[in-house]
């Protein structure tokens, strides 16, 4: 291991050429029910448009304008109901001189150019009276108007959302071309972790292969599997190689075994191979590994669980996203005002946890600086970024911080 620390930003770099991939990320075709939150491969053009006939955008009376353009309060208009338009039926007729009562969403007869709601009749079902005149168009949605046949529904790059997937299942996409979730092998090491849910004498148990994994997930790739392996150099790479053999994994991400400890296998199993492990001039999160195993990207994070998804957050996940084609693969940064004092170290980036008060503005540092307080950080929503200094902050002064509950 390198004994000069590596600039944070060098290593971000690192990682994410790493992860970059030479031509497209492969796609697949999905249902809709199995889109949501994927990533379109391919631009969605309209083969319908929408709406697909002119219908209502109001509950009331569909007529002809000109028939009704002398209504007034004082000099209302009376016309022959000659039916009712529910939502579904199908496209009908309008007599002159005659109108029909129709629903929100029904089909507008042919001959009629003009909705009169409700609110200005006196709601009559045989004979209506209309108090007040109304435009050709009024609350009538034409055909097309949302969408015509031939446009670009949605890009390439877009996030399917609730929005996205509505839009096009109403012009009858049932699959969609989306890019391929980058698939995750996690990995947990250390003799120390309990391999029962009772943890024996000095032992731990596994919280960062939850963690990771559900960081996985929630950036949009998925845990393929999740795996536990002991301090022993011959178990680790009989257990690696087997487990990349079947070629379902785009990344392994490893977690403890990284610094400069007399039982860190992972950097005694994998710098033989070619895996590159520094020190990152950050805190938390020092010790980190990176390279290829049989091709596959290998990334090595800290056994501490707060070390481990902080550096998940600065190097992994904006990486993964992005080599996949996330159109959001970072975290927003906002600037916001501390709520209390600070002091950056001297030599090392420092990401503290935090409460982001997003009406105020402000942040306020939750727990200690520590890395050894994941009960802290399950309390928080930001993380405050702090550049190297020696200058101490007061409160009232602004930050960086990282919105950790969007993006």
């Amino acid at each position: 291991m390198s004994t000069q620390p590596r600039p944070v930003a060098d290593h971000q770099r690192h990682v994410a050429d790493l992860l970059a991939r030479p031509g497209a990320w492969p796609t697949e075709r999905v249902p809709l029910d199995a889109a949501r939150g994927r990533v379109l491969a391919t631009a969605v053009r309209a083969e319908e448009q929408l709406p697909a006939f002119d219908n209502s955008g109001m509950d009331g009376y569909a007529v002809r304008a000109a028939e009704v353009a002398a209504a007034s309060a004082e000099q209302p208009v009376r016309l022959p109901v000659a039916g009712d338009v529910p939502a579904g039926a199908p496209v009908s007729d309008l007599a002159p001189g005659t109108t029909v009562r129709i629903m929100t969403g029904a089909p507008v007869p042919r001959g009629a150019d003009a909705v009169v709601e409700v609110e200005v009749t006196d709601g009559g079902t045989e004979t209506v009276v209309i108090s007040a005149a109304r435009d050709v168009g009024s609350f009538v949605r034409p055909a097309g108007g949302d969408v015509a046949v031939g446009d670009e529904v949605l890009a390439a790059g877009a996030v399917l959302g609730a929005a996205q997937l509505g839009v096009l299942a109403a012009l009858g996409v049932r699959e969609v071309e989306v890019r391929r979730r980058p698939r995750v092998l996690v990995i947990s090491t250390g003799s120390e972790l309990a391999e029962e849910p009772e943890p024996g004498s000095g032992q731990i148990r596994d919280a960062n292969g939850v963690l990771l994994s559900a960081a996985v997930e929630d950036a949009g790739a998925v845990a393929v599997r999740r795996l536990w392996v002991a301090d022993d150099v011959g178990g680790f790479l009989a257990r690696i190689d087997d487990e990349l053999s079947g070629g379902d994994v785009d990344l392994v991400l490893t977690s403890g075994g990284v610094s400069a400890g007399a039982y860190e296998v992972v950097k005694d199993a994998l710098g033989p191979r070619g895996v590159e492990f520094v020190k990152v001039a950050m805190q938390p999160g020092m010790p980190q590994g990176s390279g290829r195993v049989a091709g596959v990207p290998v990334v090595c994070l800290p056994g501490n669980p707060v070390s481990a998804l902080t550096s998940w957050e600065v190097f992994v996940r904006p990486a993964l996203r992005a080599a996949y084609g996330h159109p959001l693969p970072h975290r927003p940064v906002v600037r916001a005002r501390l709520t209390e004092a600070l002091t950056p170290l001297a030599a090392k980036r420092q990401w503290r946890r935090g409460r982001l008060d997003r009406a105020s503005g402000e942040v306020t540092p939750w727990g200690p600086a520590g890395s050894g307080f994941l009960g802290w950080f399950a309390g928080a929503d930001a993380l405050i970024d702090l550049s190297p200094g020696t200058t101490p902050l007061a409160p009232g002064d602004t930050v960086d911080v990282w919105d950790l509950a969007n993006g």
